[in-house]
């Protein structure tokens, strides 16, 4: 039987989700990730212009990894009382300057400290966004907020990339990073006019990283990002002698599209179930990355390009969506210092960025790239245990302001 005043809380069931707010912090993710990897895509033209070596400018990507793994907790731990909205049209705005130094400067100490700030804006920004994403909507709305807002990771990485290294050969490198600027100038316009402002921690309610850390559920999903995204950096970072061992030399191209196209897949199915199926969704990427894993382990043995072509699709499609994943369990254990786990939570991912580069070149230059995938999926294989034995854990989480200001 329907009463004439309904429940608030079947209002908030009925409650569209707050798009504009969200796609704009999906946009700050965006810029994050073309800032970061751009210099990979336009190595050979930066090296020309600046007269430094291809392995110089590769610490364009290095430095700024550096910038996001030393600052995000020391930052985010700072600032915890801080009001959100101010904070992140700063992290943005670091953007803007750091984007505009290494388009106008000619000296490449200048623009590796520009770099520096970029990763710094990076760590902070990371840190802010499933956070802030969680607080604009209902509790059983959080996983797809926080979907909607990740959805820029996989934009950039499968069609951002490859297009603004396009339009860089074309207009210039210079170019590119000063049209970067400008998308981060009118970015903190949209912030400014769409997404509402939250308060930061009382400083009463302000939690150590001990104590964060101590939290039910927060070390597991933080072992899991550790282990899992190294497994995916291994095979990221060294995709090409991969695929060259596989005969794929010349259609790295391809098999980054496919690889991207998959990952949005992955969100897209992330995104629908997450708020009923959180830890289903978890287990399942770690099986199929588990069964690419073991695709890859029979390349070798048989030189199928097929093969291959299906074990980066099952790859892309289990990696899509692991960023939500984790990121929304993580919240959900941290409840109130959700912004402080998040912290950790980019230190983690930065380490297993840096650490896919190390371990994968030990392992290529002692074994060669038949060890990648024995390596990938045992350590898929170790996180899975993790994610079988965890349980989930909800802590309660304050809610932003439901309209623009």
């Amino acid at each position: 039987m329907k009463h004439d005043h309904d429940h608030p809380h079947d209002r908030d069931r009925d409650r569209p989700l707050p798009l504009a707010a969200l796609l704009a912090l999906a946009m700050a993710g965006f810029l994050t990730i073309l800032t970061e990897t751009l210099p990979a895509g336009l190595l050979l033209p930066i090296a020309a212009s600046l007269s430094v070596s291809e392995s110089m400018v590769g610490q364009m990507v290095t430095i700024y990894a550096i910038g996001s793994l030393v600052a995000a907790i020391p930052l985010v731990t700072l600032t915890q009382s801080w009001r959100r909205r101010p904070l992140l049209l700063l992290a943005i705005a670091g953007f803007a300057v750091a984007n505009s130094v290494t388009s106008f400067s000619s000296h490449y100490g200048a623009i590796m400290a520009g770099r520096l700030v970029a990763g710094v804006s990076a760590g902070v920004l990371w840190a802010l966004l499933a956070g802030y994403a969680a607080r604009m909507v209902p509790p059983h709305q959080k996983g797809r907020a926080i979907a909607v807002a990740m959805v820029g990771t996989p934009l950039a990485l499968a069609l951002g990339v490859p297009l603004a290294t396009f339009i860089g050969k074309l207009i210039g490198w210079r170019l590119c990073f000063a049209a970067m600027s400008a998308l981060a100038l009118l970015l903190m316009l949209w912030v400014w006019r769409k997404v509402p402002d939250v308060a930061g921690q009382a400083p009463g309610a302000r939690r150590s990283l001990g104590s964060v850390l101590a939290l039910a559920g927060v070390r597991p999903v933080l072992w899991m990002v550790l282990v899992f995204v190294l497994a995916h950096n291994i095979l990221y970072t060294y995709i090409a002698p991969l695929l060259a061992g596989a005969g794929l030399a010349e259609r790295i191209d391809v098999v980054l599209l496919v690889f991207g196209v998959s990952a949005l897949a992955g969100i897209w199915i992330t995104g629908v179930l997450i708020d009923r199926h959180l830890r289903a969704l978890t287990i399942a990427s770690h099986v199929v990355f588990a069964i690419a894993a073991l695709l890859l382990v029979l390349v070798p043995v048989q030189p199928a390009p097929v093969m291959m072509y299906l074990a980066v699709a099952l790859w892309g499609a289990a990696f899509g969506g692991v960023p939500t994943l984790f990121q929304t369990a993580l919240d959900n254990a941290a409840g109130a210092a959700a912004d402080v786990a998040q912290s950790m939570l980019v230190t983690a991912w930065n380490l297993a960025i840096a650490g896919g580069g190390l371990v994968g070149g030990l392992l290529l230059d002692r074994y060669g790239v038949q060890a990648f995938a024995p390596t990938v999926l045992g350590l898929v294989l170790a996180s899975l245990a993790v994610a079988w034995l965890a349980r989930p854990v909800v802590q309660p989480i304050p809610q932003a302001l439901p309209s623009g200001r």
